[in-house]
């Protein structure tokens, strides 16, 4: 497991606290349609923490070319009709091969780890063509504020519980999210830098990208360019 991370619950357990079977439980919402609409249809899109293809197989349905990257073999093996690689995100390198569009969604580019997230947002630059773009799915403003707090998704029959965040220095914090399923419970552990806009922003120009635009009005989706 990584330094300050940890899940719990049946089934494999990923280095980032990520419960194999609670993934490929947990439902699509907006994220295909977000990408539909910000990109051009087709596209090849590098897809950087797949998981076990909860936004691979949509993208796949709508006709876009899909490689898919992720460290965990247990949740590779789920994806299916892409290709795949196995790889940290932070330590990927294709050999010079350019997307269309880079993602970067499941709010990885708020991770506690500033080597981590610098690595990641270099793999990004350097694998996004110059006139291609690169979507971040960011933690939105507010989010680790008010807790415990919970939603609950009606259709899918579960409730996610954030249960707590506490600050661990340097703005980061260590949180614990639940998610409770009739017939089973999982946990997961992390860490987490919540940036605002600026910081965020700063973030992308080290690494040689700049904000297009924001995608929804809560500024959690965000397309971003080579600088």
């Amino acid at each position: 497991m990584r330094t300050g991370y940890e899940g719990t619950g049946p089934g494999a357990i990923t280095p980032d606290g990520c419960a194999v079977e609670l993934y490929s439980r947990l439902p699509v919402e907006g994220e295909p349609d977000i990408v539909a609409g910000a990109v051009p249809a087709g596209a090849r899109v590098l897809e950087l923490g797949c998981g076990v293809g909860r936004v691979t197989h949509p993208l796949l349905e709508r006709g876009f070319e899909v490689t898919a990257v992720d460290e965990s073999p247990e949740m590779l093996e789920r994806v299916r009709g892409a290709r795949t690689v196995r790889s940290t995100i932070e330590g990927l390198d294709l050999g010079g091969e350019k997307f269309d569009v880079v993602l970067l969604a499941s709010i990885l580019v708020n991770t506690g780890d500033a080597a981590v997230r610098r690595g990641m947002l270099d793999t990004v630059r350097r694998h996004v063509a110059d006139d291609g773009c690169v979507l971040i799915q960011r933690v939105r403003d507010g989010a680790y504020e008010d807790l415990p707090k919970e939603r609950r998704l009606e259709e899918a029959g579960f409730t996610i519980r954030m249960v707590s965040s506490e600050p661990v220095g340097g703005g980061v914090r260590s949180s614990t999210v639940e998610y409770l399923f009739p017939d089973a419970v999982w946990t997961q552990t992390y860490r987490i830098l919540p940036m605002t806009p600026e910081q965020f922003e700063q973030a992308l120009a080290d690494a040689g990208l700049k904000v297009d635009r924001y995608l929804t009005d809560d500024r959690v989706w965000v397309r971003a360019v080579p600088a």
